[in-house]
């Protein structure tokens, strides 16, 4: 004897599992009727339910009072950004100034140093020029010192000269003239002044 095949189907189903037959399917399909409230199923009453609060924040002018919050809110940042400008153009300012007074003290400084080199070098050269004058001075002293000693030298031995030449011709002339010799030599040096 053979089965209906969809009748086997409906006794095979699984346990746990609802049985899928023809009057399931009719169920879900349009066997249950939705709820409804003067005309209106589930979607129709929220639809109405954001008109009414759309309607209810007009009334209440909440648009508005979002658009003051957000005119003060830019306001505010407004404000805000003015001020973040105006500091933004003192710290420039600033910025500006510090480097105009550090290039002021690098050429200052520059200044100075070069100021500084020429000075050494005049006093380099002011020291040169005076150890020159110098050595020529103590030099000059020097060979004044040697030629006065020279001369002294000179005058030192002169002066012995002349004593020993006198001590001689003294010595001399003792010896070799007597009395008559001596009157002979006085009456020519006096015949001599007399001329």
């Amino acid at each position: 004897m053979a089965s209906h095949p969809k009748a086997t189907e409906a006794n095979s189903a699984t346990p746990g599992h609802a049985p899928t037959n023809a009057s399931t399917a009719a169920d879900h399909n349009g066997g249950h009727a939705e709820p409804t409230a003067w005309g209106f199923d589930a979607s129709g009453w929220v639809a109405l339910a954001m008109v009414a609060v759309f309607l209810l924040m007009i009334w209440k002018r909440v648009p508005a009072a979002i658009g003051r919050a957000l005119d003060s809110k830019i306001g505010t940042i407004r404000s805000q950004l003015d001020e973040a400008a105006q500091l933004r153009a003192e710290a420039e300012a600033l910025r500006a100034e510090y480097e105009a007074k550090s290039a002021q003290a690098d050429a200052e400084a520059a200044t100075m140093l070069e100021r500084a080199r020429a000075e050494a070098a005049g006093i380099v050269a002011q020291a040169e020029t005076d150890a020159t004058a110098l050595v020529e001075r103590r030099t000059r002293m020097a060979e004044d010192k040697i030629a006065a000693a020279e001369r002294a030298a000179v005058d030192s031995v002169r002066a012995r000269a002349a004593s020993a030449a006198a001590a001689a011709a003294e010595s001399l002339i003792r010896d070799r003239l007597d009395d008559e010799g001596d009157r002979k030599l006085v009456d020519t040096a006096i015949g001599e002044l007399g001329r």
